[in-house]
């Protein structure tokens, strides 16, 4: 299969076969997002209008079969030094294929994040996907610091 990339002003398009990787926030169903992260385990009971929220705020790539999304990622950035990736996933049904890992192959290469000093992300259980994009353990763990509210979207919203 071959991989055709295509760039707008504002958008990023990767194909391989029958599958479509596109930044263009048009595309993302809400739904679909929303209904994967409120069952996982990094983002249990999250909010609708969270969600929204934080896909407006991120550079974000769904990927898609027949017009439907099947995928995620979101990166948040200054576009200068630092990215943060978040909300990964493929769906069930399409795992198994490589469209993870070319999903985040389509997410390292994208023209606005190349040249960063630093990237991270927090995974449970996907340590052998992101090793082969060249991620490792914290060097120095105990140079880093987080404050971390795990059980914030179960909390009673004033």
């Amino acid at each position: 299969m071959s991989n055709q990339t295509t760039q707008s002003e504002q958008t990023t398009d990767y194909r391989k076969g029958e599958f479509t990787v596109s930044t263009d926030p048009a595309l993302i169903d809400l739904d679909v997002v929303h209904s994967f992260l409120t069952n996982c385990y990094w983002a249990k009971g999250i909010p609708r209008d969270v969600v929204a929220r934080s896909i407006e705020n991120s550079l974000c790539f769904g990927v898609y079969a027949d017009g439907k999304q099947i995928g995620f990622a979101r990166v948040i950035s200054d576009y200068a030094t630092y990215a943060y990736i978040g909300d990964v996933f493929v769906l069930d049904s399409f795992r198994g294929r490589g469209l993870g890992k070319w999903l985040m192959e389509c997410v390292m290469q994208h023209p606005r994040l190349q040249g960063l000093r630093r990237w991270s992300l927090v995974t449970q259980d996907a340590h052998g996907l992101y090793s082969k994009l060249g991620f490792e353990p914290l060097k120095k763990p105990e140079n880093y610091m987080e404050l971390h509210r795990p059980d914030v979207y179960q909390q009673t919203r004033h």
